[in-house]
């Protein structure tokens, strides 16, 4: 992959005297050129971004904070964000809009809520006022039922579901046999309706063997999930430890194995669990060793890239980078693709914009909101 300075791009095109100078970045790819704008930064650890109807785009900041990014100018921090423990990587993580926002207003977010047995993973619903200033009616809708001490691996991202359920990953919280304990939320995809009720669907709403609003179990620290547009089939992607990131596709009741079977190492090097299979514990669809530290994912269903349909976007935190995943006919990944290594920072989220373009934060002190399109085919 070949990028292009600002400067250098600008200074290319004036010569040629095809389209006047501007601030963006043009960066070949494997399948075409593509072209990164910068639409903010001075924002303090982003760590999601979604796009509101008319355009604007909404932002969290870990510390806590929300706030629009419009015509290139950031707004004051959103009032009514409730307190988050912002200590290690807990903070104020997801948002994502409802299906009908337009009319409602109405959106959800995930955040690390400290009390005094520690801290823990809880998602929120509250609709944003009309003059975008605060936020109204927060109510948590999931909360974790056992807080504890420590500041690591909360997960956390939500998925809508087409019925308007959600789909919330939550981290072992840096306690790996909680990922077995099926009356515990930490390492689980948590299924509830918007109002945070249990689904009819979901595999032990009877709170049997398992508490009623876990969907799947053995997962580690799933910082990405998202819908296929097309079939709407579930996929998450998680950290491994030393190596042993994976994606997965969540089927309801399934156990996906950590810390019983993982492609990764403990940190320190030793062995983690009984080694990489076993009966009755799910395999992943795919795993990256040494660790990528994948912090969101989508699956490209866009005009912009019509070359990439269908793709595995996974944000990238260690080697600040996106990978683009290929898939065969099959479904089977067949190649990567790294864009932008090391240009941007700590990569923290990818969703796919209304045109197909693709919008980006990076998690750094001075993060930024990117905005990567088509890059404009030069005049011959």
């Amino acid at each position: 992959m070949k990028r292009i300075s600002a400067f250098h791009f600008a200074t290319a095109l004036v010569l040629f005297g095809t389209v006047s100078a501007d601030a963006a970045d043009t960066i070949k790819t494997q399948d075409l050129a593509v072209r990164v704008d910068k639409l903010a930064d001075d924002l303090e650890h982003p760590w999601a971004v979604e796009v509101l109807p008319d355009g604007a785009y909404l932002v969290t900041e870990r510390p806590g904070r929300m706030r629009i990014v419009r015509d290139g100018k950031v707004s004051d921090p959103i009032g009514g964000v409730p307190k988050v423990s912002a200590r290690g990587q807990g903070g104020l993580m997801d948002v994502a809009l409802a299906p009908d926002f337009a009319t409602s207003r109405k959106l959800y977010f995930t955040a690390a809520i400290a009390n005094s047995q520690g801290s823990g993973t809880e998602a929120f619903s509250a609709t944003l006022s009309t003059d975008e200033k605060t936020l109204h009616a927060v109510t948590p809708v999931f909360s974790m039922r056992r807080f504890t001490s420590g500041n690591i691996q909360y997960g956390s991202r939500i998925a809508i579901a087409r019925d308007g359920s959600l789909f919330i990953s939550v981290g072992d919280r840096g306690d790996r046999d909680r990922s077995q304990d099926w009356q515990d939320d930490a390492g689980s995809i948590i299924h509830i309706n918007a109002d945070g009720s249990i689904p009819a669907d979901n595999p032990f709403k009877d709170g049997g063997k398992a508490l009623p609003e876990i969907w799947s179990k053995g997962h580690r620290n799933p910082q990405g999930i998202t819908f296929d547009a097309k079939d709407g089939k579930l996929y998450t992607v998680e950290h491994g430890a030393r190596g042993g990131d994976e994606i997965n596709q969540p089927e309801a009741g399934k156990n996906y194995g950590w810390p019983i079977i993982t492609y990764g190492r403990d940190y320190s090097g030793a062995e983690i669990g009984e080694g990489t299979a076993k009966e009755g514990l799910e395999q992943p669809l795919h795993y990256w060793d040494p660790s990528i530290a994948p912090g969101a994912l989508a699956v490209y269903r866009g005009a912009m890239f019509p070359e990439w349909d269908g793709n595995f976007l996974v944000a990238a935190l260690k080697f600040q980078l996106l990978s683009r995943m290929q898939r065969d006919e099959t479904g089977a990944f067949v190649a990567e693709e790294r864009l932008f290594e090391g240009e941007y920072g700590r990569i923290r989220d990818v969703v796919i914009a209304p045109d197909g373009a693709l919008l980006m934060v990076t998690d750094e002190d001075n993060g930024a909101l990117l905005r990567v399109s088509r890059a404009q085919a030069r005049n011959g």
